[in-house]
């Protein structure tokens, strides 16, 4: 990953911090490098994320989908469990994976009257094997497979823990699995085989995925002008702390566009703890140059604008054309228009003063997809170093687990009941 932040000095942007403000964090950034490579070694939970390129093994992800050969591929998860495949199913182009992320009855009709249930690999994902959107779906699927006369178990391979519900149905069904990694939360976890035994399942080299992610572990240095997961991390940490309280998260290329999903739970879920926290937001160059890009740039100055793009892609012509108002088009590609749109929002952005990150990977490949991967994990955990909060917990989260289950249980909830209503019919 190659990060330009130019646009986010203060030189440039109204919010912007400054090349001293920047030097003088460097020795922050060394002291939480020191720290970082201190509990990666000691596979300290959350940290040990960070070890994932070197502690996965792509061959036992591979033993564990060999003899499928599905033609499609359903993940049964949320959140961390789902996102993190499907960011790089899409990257590599694999259209044939699916995931059921929610409990819309009306998703969950549609999905499984589409697929060939006879010929889709069902892949659940849950760590706890307790994650009550998950279950319910896992039931459903299995219902359905019955009902199409698919034998559910034998189209069925579970990513879980050493223990719960999913463990001991696997064990006592004979389920081929595969281990959510120790010391790891979900959206930290795309490079395991809870991210990539999907892509595994429909031919992905994910070998060169790990690589990419190996790569991004041995380009971590103790600076900031050295690192750049660490650049682009200490640069959002020091536009929150100057009033950019989102972070609008905008891929130009259709592939990369589920990247922005699986980082919005990355940063929000990581960060978002204290009163502190960048708010990420989604977007979708050059789509959302005509929906969204009016607020970037003239509406309220607390937002950084990261543009993601890669700069090779494979590309189309346009045809030329003997209508003159449209020549300036006729003769160029599709690739070169979206480059231009890219550069034309980036400096749109810069003129009216509002902060923007360019991030780039060369391509849209397995290596690059795993780097890309690596680098915004690390960027994220040194961000939570800098604002000095968990960066691996989600409490929130929990809460909210623990009021549904009440409610599903008993249809209460003291909190829940105490809601202040204003209702208008």
């Amino acid at each position: 990953m190659h990060v330009d932040y130019g646009n986010a000095l203060a030189s440039e942007a109204v919010t912007g911090v400054s090349e001293s403000s920047l030097e003088a964090l460097e020795g922050r950034v060394e002291r939480a490098h020191d720290r970082i490579e201190s509990e990666i070694e000691s596979r300290t939970f959350g940290y040990a994320s960070l070890a994932l390129p070197a502690d996965t093994d792509a061959a036992a992800i591979d033993a564990t989908v060999a003899g499928f050969d599905p033609e499609a591929v359903l993940t049964v998860g949320i959140g961390g469990s789902a996102l993190g495949a499907d960011a790089i199913t899409e990257a590599l182009g694999v259209r044939e994976h699916y995931s059921l992320d929610n409990v819309d009855p009306a998703l969950t009709d549609r999905l499984l009257g589409e697929l060939p249930l006879e010929s889709t690999l069902v892949n659940v994902v849950s760590r706890s094997g307790t994650t009550a959107e998950t279950l319910a779906n896992f039931l459903v699927v299995r219902s359905a497979m019955a009902e199409a006369g698919v034998d559910w178990t034998e189209r069925t391979v579970v990513t879980t823990g050493d223990s719960g519900p999913l463990r001991e149905l696997a064990d006592e069904r004979g389920l081929p699995t595969c281990r959510v990694p120790e010391g790891v939360p979900g959206r930290f976890s795309a490079l395991s085989a809870v991210g990539l035994l999907p892509a595994a399942a429909l031919g992905c080299d994910i070998e060169a995925i790990l690589d990419g992610g190996a790569e991004g572990r041995a380009g971590l240095s103790p600076s900031l002008s050295g690192a750049p997961a660490y650049a682009y991390g200490a640069v959002a940490y020091a536009l929150e702390q100057r009033g950019a309280t989102t972070n609008a998260f905008v891929p130009y290329a259709e592939a990369l566009e589920p990247f922005a999903e699986w980082f919005a739970q990355l940063w929000a879920e990581s960060l978002g703890k204290d009163g502190l926290g960048q708010t990420p937001a989604r977007a979708l160059g050059a789509t959302d140059q005509h929906s969204q890009l009016q607020l970037y740039r003239a509406g309220r100055r607390d937002k950084l604008v990261t543009l993601l793009r890669p700069t090779e892609r494979e590309d189309r012509a346009i045809p030329e054309t003997d209508v003159g108002a449209l020549s300036y088009l006729g003769g160029g590609t599709l690739g070169g228009l979206i480059d231009a749109e890219f550069e034309a929002t980036e400096a749109s952005l810069a003129a009216a003063g509002q902060p923007n990150v360019r991030l780039e990977i060369d391509r849209i490949d397995a290596r690059s997809v795993g780097r890309l991967l690596y680098d915004l994990e690390a960027a994220c955990v040194l961000y939570g170093e800098l604002s000095g909060v968990e960066t691996f917990t989600q409490p929130a989260v929990e809460w909210g687990k623990r009021a549904t289950r009440r409610l599903l249980e008993d249809d209460s909830d003291a909190a829940l009941e105490e809601k202040t209503r204003r209702r208008v019919e």
